[in-house]
């Protein structure tokens, strides 16, 4: 349950089902605006440099090179066509008293300094940032505050410590893509963001099983990781070079998301681990969390939906995530010192 993940958090990540066709482009005013557009490369009154079109036989403004920032974020020719003519229909539907409506998948969202989904991205952000603390916090607790075992056995008391090192990672690099994505949605960046986040569903159960069944010995923890590697990497390759099935990567994604909830809820309830309030706290708040998703609404000011919501909600779980990893490896860490100790003192009697 950690959160982009475990807890349903990345689940429903997983769970943006991007349809190939929605109201608003079936819309025949607005496919009409396009197709203008793109003819002419501008929308009413308003010309893009994205288009490079001769006017009147001539060269217009539009042949004018790109600045680098939007050359990065390839608002080309037809985008900037879709985003102007969802804007002005969108303008004319208000005038009439109508919703907003989604648009090739999504909803109709104001750019931001160029950003397609501003608060997703800041929230993206703000999780990353989070890990990042609680992934260097961790390391520091591990490698330097706690005591080492003693001379002659290699690293910390902690069993777990390179398990959760690399679900930080995964977790980074997942929340980087994410940020990406929602500055600017590409084949590129969408498959990078969903890669990203099936690859730390995978790490995380992999270290839900291992941390809840309590594996300390190595070669088991590499027999229960094997199998879930292949499956996953399986899954990606299938993704990324067969075929991109957004139904079938979210009927994986929340297999492996409640497969890990139901270990984390299982342990929880029995085991007398000090933080495990932290640990049903993070699953319960993430179940509550998977509303934002289910009950979606248009953005409010243009910036603002339940996605970004939920993108928001997960920063303070992933906080107390962190707290109950570092609680976890204090107390074992705390077990592991007083067993060897005890060890130790028949040995000095003798």
């Amino acid at each position: 349950m950690e959160e982009r993940c475990l807890l349903l958090i990345v689940i429903f990540s997983c769970f943006v089902v991007f349809c190939q066709s929605s109201p608003g482009d079936r819309d025949p005013l607005y496919r009409n605006c396009v197709q203008n557009c793109e003819k002419t490369g501008c929308v009413n009154d308003w010309c893009f440099s994205s288009c490079n079109f001769a006017i009147n036989g001539g060269s217009s403004e539009l042949s004018k090179a790109k600045c680098p920032y939007d050359v990065w974020m390839e608002w080309d020719c037809t985008s900037e066509c879709r985003y102007q003519c969802m804007n002005l229909r969108e303008s004319e539907r208000q005038k009439d008293g109508q919703h907003p409506i989604k648009y090739h998948g999504k909803w109709p969202f104001k750019r931001v300094l160029g950003l397609q989904e501003p608060f997703s991205v800041v929230f993206s952000v703000a999780n990353l940032v989070t890990h990042l603390y609680g992934l260097t916090s961790f390391l520091n607790l591990l490698h330097v505050a706690l005591p080492k075992r003693p001379q002659g056995k290699r690293g910390p008391y902690y069993e777990y410590g390179f398990l959760w090192t690399v679900f930080g990672l995964a977790s980074l690099n997942s929340w980087v893509w994410s940020a990406v994505f929602h500055a600017r949605d590409t084949v590129v960046t969408e498959r990078a963001d969903y890669t990203s986040a099936v690859g730390l569903l995978g790490v995380s159960l992999i270290v839900s099983i291992i941390r809840t069944c309590s594996l300390r010995i190595e070669a088991t923890q590499v027999m229960v990781a094997a199998p879930v590697i292949a499956f996953v990497s399986t899954h990606i390759l299938y993704l990324n070079f067969y075929d991109f099935d957004y139904g079938w990567n979210m009927k994986v994604c929340v297999t492996l998301g409640i497969l890990q909830l139901l270990l984390w809820l299982v342990w929880a309830g029995f085991t007398h681990h000090p933080s495990r309030s932290k640990l049903l706290f993070v699953v319960l708040a993430g179940a509550m969390s998977m509303l934002l998703e289910i009950f979606d609404f248009s953005p409010l000011w243009g910036c603002l939906d339940a996605h970004a919501l939920w993108h928001a909600f997960t920063v303070p779980l992933t906080w107390v995530w962190w707290s109950f990893i570092k609680d976890d490896t204090s107390f074992r860490t705390s077990q592991l010192l007083n067993r060897a100790q005890q060890t130790e003192e028949p040995k000095k009697s003798k």
